[in-house]
């Protein structure tokens, strides 16, 4: 899922609580015995095991369906500081490694989902919110672009992913808030957008000067079936920073999800802004 993997032995995790009534601790290493290897929605189901104790931990789907919570409470009583999780029969393998202690330790996991990736698992909507006048400098093609050239360059694969998604069900809007007069970045960009239109994005334009009195985040953003915002960020000169940042607390989502809506209804759609010239 994510380009970097750590051996979950030297990811250290702290803990200021204690987890299912395990004793507190102050640094916790688990050994991943395995991750769902079909997990969709760039979801990661998987079963750890604390070395020292020998405690087994289940990451997987938070169970809320009234009808098997009270299921499961007819067994016993599910108590506040309890939840339920399910995992795929698919894992079942998995399960019995750790139950059995069989698993190799230092196994590694698929890290964290990348926007990108999450997007291929949305299924209604997927709002992107772009703040910035310059992205990454490097790429060959707006190299090419600042020093004369067409700048142009196919998109293929960002389009197939669009694609899906659209046809899929999934409705992609995609609102910038740009400088005036704008970036060479930002011309460029305008340019190659008729792509992103093409694939099935719905993009706007939104000058800064009619943004001024908006409450907007400190940074760009990815929020995904009004249920989690992904939160990415540039270096100074605009070269990506891969890690991103994830919520799925309510009160951000809303606040995420208002500011876009806020740009949404004053920005331009894409095919009635031109761009201003620099004279």
């Amino acid at each position: 899922m994510s380009r970097d993997r750590v051996k979950v032995g030297e990811n250290r995790k702290h803990f200021s609580t204690s987890l299912f009534g395990a004793e507190r601790r102050a640094v916790v290493a688990f050994d991943l015995v395995g991750e769902d290897p079909d997990s969709p929605e760039g979801r990661c189901p998987a079963v750890y095991v604390d070395p020292d104790s020998g405690d087994f931990y289940f990451q997987g789907l938070l169970v809320t369906d009234p009808l098997l919570i009270a299921e499961i409470a007819r067994h016993g009583n599910l108590h506040s500081d309890e939840a339920v999780v399910r995992l795929p029969a698919r894992m079942a393998s998995i399960i019995a490694e750790a139950a059995a202690g069989t698993y190799e330790p230092g196994r590694l996991g698929h890290g964290p989902a990348d926007s990108t990736e999450v997007l291929q698992g949305a299924k209604h909507t997927a709002l992107h919110l772009e703040m910035r006048d310059a992205y990454d400098p490097s790429h060959y093609a707006y190299q090419e672009f600042v020093s004369g050239g067409s700048g142009w360059y196919e998109m293929a694969k960002w389009q197939k992913i669009v694609q899906d998604a659209v046809g899929r069900g999934v409705t992609i809007r995609r609102a910038r808030v740009v400088s005036e007069p704008p970036s060479d970045y930002i011309r460029w960009e305008h340019m190659l957008t008729s792509q992103n239109v093409a694939a099935g994005e719905d993009v706007r334009w939104l000058p800064r000067d009619r943004a001024w009195d908006l409450m907007l985040p400190g940074a760009d953003f990815w929020l995904f079936d009004h249920k989690l915002v992904m939160f990415n960020f540039c270096s100074g000169d605009g070269t990506e920073i891969p890690e991103e940042k994830s919520s799925n607390d309510p009160d951000v989502v809303a606040r995420c999800l208002a500011a876009f809506e806020r740009v949404w209804e004053r920005a331009i759609p894409h095919e009635q802004y031109e761009l201003p010239s620099r004279d």
